[in-house]
């Protein structure tokens, strides 16, 4: 089995040396894309915990990803926190807002619970419009420079060698996780509640642990944005990137760990080529999902499974 898996290792080897040459090669803008995209796949994993791997209609994601932005920025900006500590600090305080937004998945499921996490989207919103001094109120609020190992991530092309670091140990920790004891309770909790409390595994334990997961990813990647960006702003965290979330793990697939970075590398790259053309964003955006729902209703990775048998998963969440 390791000898199966060591040219999988060189080629993902291979691919983060490239990522991190990339600032070589391109221009700046490129180089924010590029972070943009390493963001938003850490935020589609982080939702895939709730809606891909537990199966549940949930629309926290948006909430999730700006408590991790504001919580970096109040840390670092207000209690002095350095960065290291600042970014651990949000991804925990985003781990504890999906514990306490799990505890009604508890009694609700489908549309309800929608309606709830859509809502608790718009409390949290509301609350950043009205942070005042803490948070910056509807002006938001700019930040110091993260400052690591006595440098200052003032340049698009610092950052991006930090965000790319970040993005790929989450995407090996979400790997882990999919693949352990743990990933495989939240998938049979999310197919069968009955048949998983038949097999003594806990339903109520893994719907919590599953949010917990969903704000801790996402967390992660709101304090990347927070520190990309240099400031927060509450516009950052309305309706449209819910929407961009949502799709993200729709179009790539659900409860895989490969096709939410799919998702997240379409649909952040592709809108960029045409910026220029009217309406071009909006419609791409429309025909991808519309497109993708009715000829590969598992996504971009369920298809490319389907043409190559050798990316075939053995289960949900794991990548034979």
């Amino acid at each position: 089995m390791s000898r199966m898996r060591d040219p999988k290792i060189l080629i993902m080897a291979v691919a983060v040396a490239l990522l991190a040459c990339l600032p070589l090669f391109v221009n700046s803008y490129i180089v924010y894309i590029a972070a943009m995209i390493c963001i938003n796949a850490l935020m589609a994993l982080g939702f895939n915990f709730v809606i891909g791997f537990l199966g549940q209609l949930v629309f926290a994601n948006t909430a999730f990803f700006g408590v991790g932005a504001y919580a970096y920025s109040i840390l670092l900006m207000h209690v002095g926190l350095p960065f290291p500590l600042a970014l651990l600090g949000a991804c925990l305080a985003g781990g504890l807002i999906g514990l306490i937004v799990g505890l009604p998945a508890l009694r609700l499921r489908g549309f309800e619970l929608a309606i709830v996490t859509l809502a608790f989207n718009e409390l949290m919103r509301w609350i950043y419009l009205h942070s005042g001094s803490i948070g910056g109120g509807a002006s938001g609020m700019g930040l110091r420079p993260a400052t690591l190992f006595g440098y200052e991530l003032i340049s698009d092309t610092s950052k991006y060698l930090m965000i790319l670091v970040v993005t790929v140990i989450g995407i090996w920790m979400v790997s882990n996780i999919a693949k352990s004891t743990a990933g495989r309770a939240i998938v049979a909790v999310g197919a069968n509640e009955f048949a998983a409390s038949a097999l003594s595994i806990p339903p109520a334990r893994y719907n919590i642990l599953a949010f917990a997961l969903s704000g801790f990813f996402s967390a992660i990647a709101g304090a990347l944005f927070a520190i990309l960006l240099g400031r927060v702003a509450p516009e950052s965290f309305g309706l449209n990137q819910l929407l961009l979330g949502f799709a993200m793990v729709m179009v790539g697939g659900l409860g895989t760990v490969a096709g939410p970075v799919l998702g997240a590398v379409l649909l952040t790259a592709a809108p960029e080529f045409l910026r220029s053309i009217p309406g071009a964003e909006e419609i791409l955006f429309s025909v991808l999902l519309i497109g993708l729902l009715i000829f590969m209703p598992s996504g971009l990775f369920g298809g490319l499974a389907a043409l190559f048998p050798s990316l075939r998963e053995r289960h949900r969440g794991k990548l034979s």
